[in-house]
C-alpha cells in the first residue's frame, strides 16, 4: 500500500503543474467566450429595448385617439345639454331680476321706448328716431293722453273759448292731440337729431322705491347722448318748450299768453315724467300683479 500510495503522491505532483496549465487555460477560454455573450447580450439590449420604445410609441398614442373617438360621440349630446342649461339658467336669472320691459303696458298703452335694465343697445339711426315719434303719436292707443288731458282742461274750464258739453270736449280733445304729437316729434325726434341724445328711456330696475322713483323723475332733465354718456335733457326740456311755443298758432288768441305757454310747457315735462316713473315700475307691477302676463312682447 505504501508504494501505491508513494506512487500516487508522486504522479499527481508530477502532473500538477500540468493540470494547473490545463486549468487556466480552460478558464481564460471561457472567460472570453462569457464577456463575449454578456457583451452581445448587453449590445442586443438596447435595440430590442429601441423597439420595444418604437412599438410603444406608435401604439400608444392610438389608444387615446381611439378613447377621443369613442367618447366624442357620447360627450357631443352632454356638452349640448350642459349649454342649453346654462342659457337656460341665465335667461332665468334675467327674469328673476326684473326690470324686463314690454311693447305696451296693459298690453294697450305704447311703451316702444322703454329700455329693459341692464340691456345695451346701439344709438338709434335718425329713421328709428322718426319711427319712436310716429308710434307714440299714431298708434290707435294715442287717444288715451289727449283725452284724459282735455277732460281735466274742461274741468278747469282751462280755455273757456272752447266753451263746455260734446263740443267743447272735441275742441279740448283735437287741441290736446295736436300738442301730443308737436311735442312727440319735438323732444323724440328732432331735438334728439340736432344734440345726437338718446331719447329712450332706460329702467333702473334695481334699488328701493324713492331712489328708483327719483332716477325716473330725474330723466326728465337728465339724458344720455348717442354715445351713452349722461348730459342735461336738451331734447326734453327745450323740445317741450318748443312745442308749446308752436301751440300759440291753433289756440285762441286770448290764450297766447307767455303763462299759458308756460303752463303748457311744465304740463308736457310734468307729465313725461309721471310716464317715466310709471315705466320704471311697470315690470314690478307686470312681475307681481299679473304674473307676466305681459311679457311676451319684449320692448327691443
Amino acid at each position: 500500500m505504501l508504494p501505491v500510495t508513494l506512487h500516487g503522491r508522486f504522479a499527481f505532483g508530477r502532473f500538477c503543474p500540468l493540470l494547473l496549465l490545463a486549468g487556466l487555460s480552460i478558464a481564460g477560454f471561457i472567460a472570453p467566450a462569457s464577456t463575449e455573450a454578456q457583451q452581445a447580450a448587453v449590445e442586443s439590449a438596447p435595440a430590442t429595448s429601441l423597439i420595444d420604445s418604437t412599438v410603444a410609441a406608435v401604439t400608444e398614442p392610438a389608444a387615446p385617439a381611439q378613447a377621443q373617438a369613442q367618447s366624442s360621440p357620447a360627450n357631443t349630446p352632454a356638452q349640448q345639454n350642459q349649454s342649453a342649461q346654462s342659457q337656460s339658467s341665465q335667461n332665468a336669472q334675467q327674469n328673476e331680476a326684473g326690470g324686463t320691459q314690454t311693447k305696451r303696458i296693459l298690453g294697450i298703452v305704447p311703451n316702444f321706448r322703454a329700455v329693459s335694465a341692464n340691456e345695451k343697445l346701439p344709438p338709434e339711426t335718425v329713421k328709428e328716431k322718426f319711427m319712436d315719434a310716429t308710434e307714440d303719436s299714431f298708434d290707435y292707443s294715442s287717444i288715451f293722453f289727449p283725452g284724459v288731458v282735455a277732460g281735466y282742461n274742461m274741468a278747469r274750464d282751462a280755455t273757456p273759448e272752447f266753451h263746455q258739453g260734446a263740443a267743447g270736449y272735441a275742441r279740448y280733445f283735437w287741441h290736446s292731440a295736436v300738442d301730443q304729437t308737436s311735442e312727440n316729434y319735438m323732444v323724440e325726434f328732432i331735438f334728439p337729431i340736432v344734440t345726437r341724445e338718446d331719447a329712450r328711456y332706460y329702467t333702473l330696475g334695481h334699488g328701493g322705491f324713492m331712489k328708483r322713483a327719483g332716477y325716473a323723475l330725474s330723466r326728465a332733465v337728465v339724458t344720455r347722448t348717442d354715445s351713452g354718456k349722461e348730459t342735461f335733457n336738451i331734447s326734453e326740456v327745450v323740445g317741450a318748450g318748443a312745442a308749446a311755443g308752436i301751440s300759440n298758432f291753433y289756440y285762441p288768441r286770448p290764450e297766447r299768453t307767455f303763462g299759458n305757454t308756460g303752463s303748457q310747457w311744465g304740463l308736457d315735462v310734468g307729465i313725461d315724467a309721471g310716464v317715466f316713473v310709471f315705466r320704471e315700475f311697470w315690470p314690478d307691477i307686470n312681475k307681481h300683479i299679473f304674473h307676466n302676463k305681459y311679457s311676451d312682447a319684449p320692448a327691443h
